[in-house]
């Protein structure tokens, strides 16, 4: 394994793990057949050993195979010749002979000369021994005769096996070297790139899932650089107002009346309340604020804030109207949080609803959890907007919003509020039939729920802001 891992590149590894693999199977299928072939030596010998015996024969044996020993029996019947401590039978009848005893392996022939049998000639060699060992010896045999045509098929299946490994690491790997090549471009702050595979395997997983990491840093790239461009330009806006009004002051366009200090006084106080949505929203997403969790009603905290948005819109002549029914949970929130919620998307309700039109705010239990909803009757929103209107600083109409004093960080709070309690918050809507703002918090199953250091309810609604 660790001479593996110093490979340079995953298709080396693949190749030698795949040739690797094919050459043992080779020397196990070898040895298998090498040992199930082991008796068929002992034909191959005796033909062996009757050619050598043959050749002997007829003198045309010019030089002994290893291993292989001559022997003859002449017409008085003695044996000439390294003879073995067990003879072989004797022979002079005319005909061939082969067999084997406990030590060797022999072949008989006779030697004629003018018509006539002069001698028989024997060749012979060392039988193997018995039993399991003499098994192995004669597998180790056959592979020896044979070991030059299974060296040439090794080399050829280790051959093909290698081109057939680096040919499907190529496909593999490849997903991995664009990879590899994406991930240099987004260091060099280009998100753009996206790895093409077809593959299912974990190569495929793996590539879908970088894919869903570039667009979600090339998001968080486009909303970083958004957030920058919007915090300049709304922070400008009130500090441009202030700087010709003084520039006016000064130059004596203007004199210093109440009105124009009022103007001042508005413009600051814009600054101020975008500094420190900024600042909360910072604090929220980074979880430096505590939240007090305790039961909170929901119809008297929505009563509460209708109360205060007929107030603070009245001018607009848009019906706010709260229907609550009975028997509906409290939530385990942390109650100015949820009135901070409720105020803002009910003040957007309102902001964005004709004269004459209405808001209503409803809420149900829903899987353990209390949903709350807040329609309006206001002209919608196209459905290309709707998964970024959480967003900070995004706006569907951005000249009327800053007209009407909204600074486009209201939603992307109150997305915070609500995933910091563990819910949810959605906007639903179509253009010309109005628009629903719902959140969804869990439930408090009893008064036990509450915490000790959360607030009352009844008493402390929570600071109120208006976003």
């Amino acid at each position: 394994m660790r001479v593996l891992q110093r490979l340079p590149s995953i298709r080396a590894k693949l190749g030698s793990t795949i040739v690797l693999a094919v050459m043992v199977t080779l020397v196990v299928i070898y040895v298998l057949f090498a040992y199930a072939l082991r008796n068929s030596q002992a034909e191959a010998d005796f033909l062996r050993l009757m050619v050598v015996a043959n050749r002997a024969a007829s003198a045309d044996l010019r030089k002994t195979p290893p291993g292989v020993e001559i022997l003859y029996l002449n017409h008085a019947r003695y044996f000439e010749g390294r003879a073995p401590d067990e003879l072989p039978p004797q022979y002079f009848d005319g005909r061939s002979h082969w067999g084997v005893n406990a030590e060797v392996i022999w072949a008989a022939v006779p030697m004629v000369v003018d018509g006539k049998q002069v001698a028989t000639i024997y060749a012979y060699r060392n039988a193997p021994p018995r039993g399991l060992v003499g098994g192995f010896a004669k597998s180790a045999r056959f592979l020896r005769d044979y070991r030059w045509q299974l060296l040439l098929a090794g080399a050829i299946a280790g051959g093909t096996a290698l081109l057939f490994a680096r040919w499907l690491a190529r496909g593999m790997t490849q997903p991995l070297r664009d990879m590899a090549a994406a991930a240099g471009s987004m260091a060099m702050g280009e998100y753009g790139h996206r790895v093409t595979t077809t593959s299912r395997d974990e190569v495929g997983q793996l590539a879908e899932a970088f894919n869903r990491m570039a667009s979600e840093l090339e998001s968080v790239e486009r909303q970083r650089r958004d957030l920058v461009a919007n915090a300049a330009h709304e922070l400008k806006t009130p500090i441009t107002a202030m700087h010709a009004h003084l520039e006016n002051l000064l130059d004596g366009v203007e004199q210093p009346d109440p009105e124009t200090l009022q103007v001042m006084l508005g413009q600051a106080e814009r600054l101020g309340r975008l500094v420190d949505q900024l600042l909360d929203l910072s604090r929220l997403e980074s979880g430096d604020v505590p939240l007090h969790r305790g039961r909170v009603p929901i119809a008297p905290l929505v009563d509460r804030v209708v109360s205060e948005i007929e107030v603070a819109r009245a001018a607009r002549q848009v019906r706010v109207e709260s229907e609550i029914p009975d028997g509906v949970p409290a939530a385990l929130a942390d109650a100015e949080r949820v009135h901070q919620v409720l105020f803002n998307l009910l003040d957007n309700a309102v902001r964005f609803t004709p004269a004459g039109g209405s808001v209503t705010v409803t809420a149900q239990p829903h899987e353990g959890a209390v949903q709350v909803r807040v329609a309006d009757t206001g002209v919608g929103i196209p459905p290309e907007h709707l998964p970024r209107l959480f967003e900070r600083f995004y706006r569907v109409d951005s000249a009327r919003s800053r007209d009407d004093g909204g600074t486009g960080i209201g939603l992307a709070i109150a997305r915070s509020v609500i995933e910091a309690h563990g819910g949810r918050i959605w906007a639903e809507s179509r253009p010309g039939q109005g628009s629903i703002f719902a959140f969804e918090l869990p439930a408090a199953a009893s008064r036990g729920d509450e915490e000790q250091s959360g607030p009352d309810p009844k008493t402390n609604v929570g600071t109120r802001r208006h976003l």
